[in-house]
């Protein structure tokens, strides 16, 4: 099977090219890379007109829309392999890496995605943390990631993460990733509405935690910076959350995970229970976290209402 890998990048030479190196060292040669660039992004383009290629099939492509969605998308209009896997500039993949995501692919036609472990690298430090419970989504609506904590057997999942996960193209047909997400460049929960379609339609979503890359989480140029609270991108993360769940949950389900996201909520996605609970040690920040939460819910409860109207 032919292999594919896509990369959107945006103004982090010095990690795409870790991000490079990593896959000139495939045990499994790769087919095509793939790297979208957008149209402004002078720093990326003076790179890669540098870096050298050493046999790697590289292809640039150009996105003059922000955020990764727009990237993706773009990428995937050129992709030619029976494999398309995905990882993050700021991501370096495990030398076996494309070796064993075939190996997946080969061993079951009904396999759709299959992703993995990602590393977190802090510093001089890994996390090193362990989960068995990776990639689901629970039956009131709550998404549990843990994808960078996952440890044992490879399992069918819900939901993969953007940093390390694969698609059969065949499979992926002539789904995209969904523009409505909101965001300037992460967007937050984006791979979930993919990777629950594929689902819905029938084909099995594998993480194996020995698929892995290590993750050196970068700078991010756009309103969320990960560790900052930032109003507009904490209303887009549960914007995006809530907008796919709704999608994706039958009508009870659907009604339960709303009353259960208002009134209790997770961390990332605050409601009344979880405010009370932060409010001590967070003051004010926990009250704006809580106001943007709702917001985000608001808004992505009228988006889905506008889509059932119509």
């Amino acid at each position: 099977m032919r292999n594919t890998v896509l990369i959107p990048t945006y103004r982090r030479p010095p990690d795409l090219s870790r991000c490079l190196t990593a896959l000139q060292a495939q045990t499994k040669p790769v087919d095509q890379v793939i790297v979208v660039v957008r149209d402004t992004d002078t720093e990326t383009w003076q790179f890669l007109g540098e870096f050298p290629p050493h046999n790697l099939p590289l292809q640039i492509v150009t996105v003059t829309k922000p955020g990764v969605v727009a990237a993706l998308n773009t990428g995937l209009t050129a992709v030619n392999g029976d494999i398309v896997s995905i990882t993050d500039d700021d991501a370096a993949p495990h030398p076996d890496w494309l070796e064993k995501i075939t190996a997946h692919f080969d061993s079951d036609g009904c396999i759709g995605a299959v992703g993995g472990r990602d590393w977190i690298h802090q510093g001089e430090k890994i996390e090193t943390g362990s989960c068995a419970k990776v990639g689901r989504v629970e039956w009131f609506g709550r998404v549990i990631g843990n994808h960078h904590l996952g440890v044992g057997k490879p399992r069918e999942v819900d939901v993969l993460k953007g940093v390390n996960m694969s698609f059969r193209t065949q499979a992926m047909g002539k789904l995209r990733f969904d523009q409505r997400m909101r965001g300037t460049g992460a967007q937050v929960h984006f791979e979930m509405a993919f990777t629950l379609a594929l689902k819905r339609a029938g084909w099995k979503i594998i993480y194996d935690p020995s698929v892995a890359v290590d993750h050196y989480p970068a700078q991010r140029f756009d309103e969320d910076q990960r560790e900052n609270f930032n109003e507009i991108a904490f209303t887009n993360l549960v914007h995006n959350e809530t907008l796919v769940l709704l999608e994706h949950l039958p009508l009870l389900r659907r009604i339960i995970f709303l009353f259960w996201a208002i009134f209790i909520g997770t961390r990332d996605s605050l409601g009344i229970l979880q405010w009370l609970r932060f409010l001590p040690s967070q003051g004010i920040i926990a009250t704006k976290k809580l106001q943007a939460s709702l917001r985000g819910r608001w808004q992505a409860w009228q988006s889905n209402k506008l889509i059932i109207d119509n």
